[in-house]
């Protein structure tokens, strides 16, 4: 055991569950928020130039939402695996683990931007674009898919770095893009005079900027795991073994940009006001989100090398911890988005169509807020220990198995509302369902902590040593 492994070890083992979670989730967090920021200021500037142009952001989420959902099948699926193996003392495939997924992203998501660059205009179309939201989408659209490869790689380097307990090297990167969109969207929309051009070039570059960054971690040796392109797998079963793991990632990503999609064609009849409330609402939302998915992606370093290293008692605790801090920190948002929601629809669009439609909806995805940090902590514990089968189920939940049947059935029962409430509903749905995966989980697991490998190489570092 080096070094580095020894510091893993004594930060993911011997460090207690309330010091150790919040210390992984602070830069996670605040890298989610910065980045669901920068898309709330893309909102902000976007809705100057009107209500069609605000709504053209909320059709090009989904196409977003594939280029994270390769990424984070690629970064979850080859970082579980590393951090498995490194709490059960196994360095040797961190670098192919990690090459393999970087590449991989490379290839996969070079290839979705040219085909969505080719025939951008029906893929417009498709996503929920109207006649006058498509002009506007075009443009934005372009600089998305450019933008895509970049958001694919950031993806995979930045959760294997979580996973490997250095999410303050992932913030780094992550915030820095950040930084630079929010800068560059009022110098090259208004200074520069390219309207919504100048959104979709101010994102495209913070993301290269992003992956520049955290490819330099990896470069600079300041990571177990390294990118090299000689050590791609060239064996089925390490790709077999990221795709597995990374399923429910890709399943929760493709599900958020199909339901994304489903939204946005079941608005339409009530027009673009309709359409941009219910965007600015998802953006406002993912802001809270981000509180919630940045503190469980402190806990599943924690949950994936404790497994690894047999610690079952310290992983139900982990868990646990995860689960009260997050349902305090989303019972706050919740309160002050049901508060605060008029003027908060309002300063993205003083339009009283998308006010009054968005209110509503903002007040009804507040108590969806509530019931989302059982069904996450669930499926990201499934996850972080191997256990694909019930992750992907628990991951295609809340943005799929109930929330696209609640959004199809639900308009034709209560009409706009159906539409505003049924996030809500399938929150609550999904939280219900992921209770008994959860218990059924820590009763089969073994009660306490049990010696392994991992422990072994420790004590030998610490008894050398001396």
């Amino acid at each position: 055991m080096d070094a580095k492994e020894r510091r893993q070890y004594e930060q993911l083992v011997l460090t207690p569950i309330p010091r150790l979670i919040p210390r992984l989730a602070v830069p996670t967090v605040v890298s989610m928020m910065t980045t669901m920021i920068y898309n709330l200021v893309d909102a902000y500037f976007v809705g100057k130039l009107g209500t069609s142009a605000a709504a053209a952001t909320g059709v090009l989420m989904s196409v977003q939402a594939v280029f994270q959902a390769i990424g984070f099948m690629l970064g979850h699926g080859s970082g579980t695996n590393i951090s498995v193996g490194l709490g059960a003392g196994d360095r040797d495939g961190a670098t192919v683990y990690l090459s393999t997924a970087f590449f991989g992203g490379m290839v996969i998501s070079g290839v979705l931007m040219a085909l969505g660059l080719a025939f951008l205009t029906p893929l417009m179309w498709a996503l929920g674009s109207t006649a006058t939201i498509l002009p506007y989408a075009r443009i934005y659209g372009a600089y998305m898919l450019v933008a895509g490869p970049a958001l694919t790689m950031s993806c995979v380097l930045n959760n294997v770095m979580r996973y490997e307990g250095r999410a303050s090297y992932a913030m780094i990167g992550l915030v820095s893009g950040g930084v630079l969109n929010m800068v560059g969207d009022p110098i090259f929309m208004f200074g520069f005079g390219m309207g919504i051009a100048g959104a979709g070039l101010s994102t495209a570059l913070s993301q290269y900027l992003s992956l520049g960054i955290l490819l330099y971690m990896f470069l600079s040796g300041k990571t177990i795991s390294r990118v090299r392109i000689s050590r791609v797998a060239r064996r089925s079963y390490e790709w077999m073994h990221i795709f597995r793991n990374g399923l429910p990632s890709l399943l929760r990503q493709v599900l958020n940009a199909t339901s994304t999609v489903v939204l946005n064609l079941s608005a339409a009849p009530y027009g673009d006001a309709a359409i941009a409330a219910m965007t600015i609402d998802g953006r406002v939302m993912m802001l809270f989100g981000s509180v919630l998915i940045g503190i469980g992606q402190g806990f599943q370093p924690v949950a994936a090398y404790d497994y690894g290293a047999k610690k079952y008692a310290r992983l139900r605790e982990a868990a646990v911890f995860t689960w009260r801090v997050s349902e305090v920190l989303l019972c706050v948002c919740a309160v002050l988005g049901w508060v605060y929601a008029a003027p908060v629809v309002r300063l993205f669009r003083d339009d009283p169509d998308v006010v009054s439609v968005g209110v509503v909806a903002l007040r009804c995805m507040c108590v969806a807020v509530v019931a989302q940090p059982l069904s996450v902590v669930a499926n990201m514990t499934f996850q972080s220990i191997g256990r694909s089968r019930e992750a992907s189920f628990l991951a295609s939940l809340r943005t799929g198995i109930c929330y696209i049947p609640v959004l199809l059935v639900m308009p034709h029962v209560w009409g706009l509302f159906g539409i505003q409430s049924a996030q809500m509903i399938a929150d609550i749905l999904a939280s219900a369902i992921s209770l008994p995966f959860l218990v059924s989980l820590f009763r089969e697991l073994p009660p306490d902590d049990e010696p392994s490998p991992t422990d072994q190489a420790y004590q030998a570092a610490v008894a050398a040593e001396r």
